[in-house]
């Protein structure tokens, strides 16, 4: 879509409601927005999806499109602006997945969830490493709290005077993060039931 009286004409017939004119406009930045979502996709999101929210931001903010600028340049902003909102949003939202555990840690979690056996010491390691695997979902001070308190094995006393937090406060995070570490288990063991 180069030519930019072509495009005016585009946009300002779907903002005439012409159906054809919609799906034409669509067909010619397909390649622009789908090239863009490639280079800047979440993770955890699917390219069609995203293509298909960017479209539909498109297409609701058209008639805020002044023509100051090409048509593509605008277009650009809002696909690489939806695409850093899902960045953020999939950020604040981790998501751990059986795939992205190593053998080892897959082996682990499907011993842990078939018995109530101590695990054997070859899986101690694996094991070790899983903790740290949903560690990474976790803030960096609640990261902190679990590997002094359970990993490093300090006590409360020491952690205070390591961090300079209270008592109190140690307490809670350690409290929060194994919640949130709890849940990220759940739902792990969840998708692989699924």
């Amino acid at each position: 879509m180069a030519d930019d009286g072509v495009s005016r004409e585009l946009v300002a017939a779907v903002l005439r409601q012409d159906e054809s004119a919609a799906r034409e406009l669509v067909r010619s930045l397909y390649p622009l927005v789908a090239k863009l979502v490639r280079a800047h996709r979440p993770v955890r999101s699917a390219e069609e999806d995203l293509c298909q929210m960017i479209f539909i931001k498109i297409l609701q903010k058209l008639p805020q499109f002044s023509g100051a600028v090409p048509l593509e340049h605008w277009v650009s902003r809002i696909a690489i602006n939806t695409c850093i909102n899902q960045i953020q949003a999939e950020k604040s939202r981790p998501e751990l997945r059986e795939a992205d555990l190593s053998e080892e840690q897959a082996a682990v979690v499907r011993n842990l969830a078939a018995t109530t056996d101590d695990l054997a010491p070859d899986q101690s390691f694996a094991s070790r490493q899983l903790v740290e695997h949903l560690m990474k979902a976790l803030k960096p001070a609640e990261r902190l709290v679990i590997d002094l308190l359970y990993l490093q094995e300090k006590s409360v006393a020491e952690i205070r005077q390591v961090t300079g937090w209270s008592a109190a406060l140690v307490k809670v995070r350690a409290f929060r993060a194994r919640q949130k570490m709890k849940q990220f288990w759940a739902n792990m063991r969840a998708r692989e039931n699924a």
